[in-house]
């Protein structure tokens, strides 16, 4: 353990939160020695613990079975707040400094309506720079953002998008396997970088956000680089790809899903 690991430790959260968290992943009501072998404590450690979570109304106590559960107000207190505001707060200065590095516009979008939302955008910079509105709508199939987000659903639920996707519906069957094959790259890869279908002389680089999440990606940050551009040809792609990355990871800390 590292000294700002041990200087910043409190254990008495550290339990309480393994209590809750083990809770959650439960489907039935437990006891207190069952509660305590799942997080690796004696009964006795987290008695005084289950008591304030039940008096401060986290968790409820069956009064038969003496059976602990979790009570509704984590629910409540997670929905008083937009979940789309919490993650524009948390991208908001990871992405504009990101701009500020690359000298590219930057965005970040969700899969909304079986289409992309734009929720925030970065503007670059440079004298010369492309701007994507926040709140457009765009098709899945032909922006790099929708092809991230396809490429991360379920095999179900991205057969059910698809099956209603306008464009994706006109492609002859070729080019729709060529399509689910190009998602299952982009997931191996990590990452996608294309020039644009919607716009020429632009190219995206695209990557998830979230991917370690057990509810999947949450959303997706894209890099849209005017290359017709002269200015900053000194800044590589690998290098852009890399900051991309460290931007990915400094929004998932502050939404609490890296590593999960």
């Amino acid at each position: 353990m590292n000294e700002n690991e041990s200087k910043y430790q409190a254990p008495a959260l550290d339990k309480g939160l393994d209590i809750l968290e083990y809770l959650s992943a439960q489907s039935i009501p437990l006891s207190q020695s069952e509660i305590a072998l799942g997080i690796d404590k004696t009964p006795n450690e987290i008695y005084r613990m289950l008591m304030s979570l039940e008096s401060r109304g986290y968790i409820l106590r069956d009064e038969v079975s003496g059976k602990y559960r979790l009570s509704l107000k984590l629910f409540y207190l997670s929905h008083r707040h937009s979940p789309v505001d919490e993650l524009r707060k948390a991208a908001q200065f990871p992405l504009e400094e990101l701009a500020g590095i690359v000298r590219q516009s930057c965005h970040l979008s969700i899969l909304y309506m079986n289409q992309v939302m734009v929720i925030i955008h970065a503007k670059s910079p440079g004298p010369i720079a492309l701007s994507i509105e926040e709140g457009n709508l765009f098709p899945l199939p032909l922006t790099a953002s929708g092809k991230v987000l396809l490429a991360y659903m379920n095999e179900t639920e991205r057969a059910t998008v698809l099956k209603v996707n306008p464009i994706y519906k006109k492609y002859p069957k070729p080019k729709r396997d060529e399509f689910l094959a190009s998602l299952a790259n982009i997931k191996e890869t990590g990452a996608y970088f294309k020039p644009s279908d919607l716009a020429e002389g632009v190219s995206d680089i695209s990557l998830p956000i979230g991917k370690h999440s057990t509810n999947g990606i949450i959303a997706c940050l894209t890099i849209s680089m005017l290359s017709t551009l002269n200015i900053n040809k000194n800044i590589k792609n690998d290098e852009i790809l890399a900051e991309a990355n460290k931007c990915v990871k400094k929004i998932e800390q502050r939404i609490g899903v890296l590593g999960l």
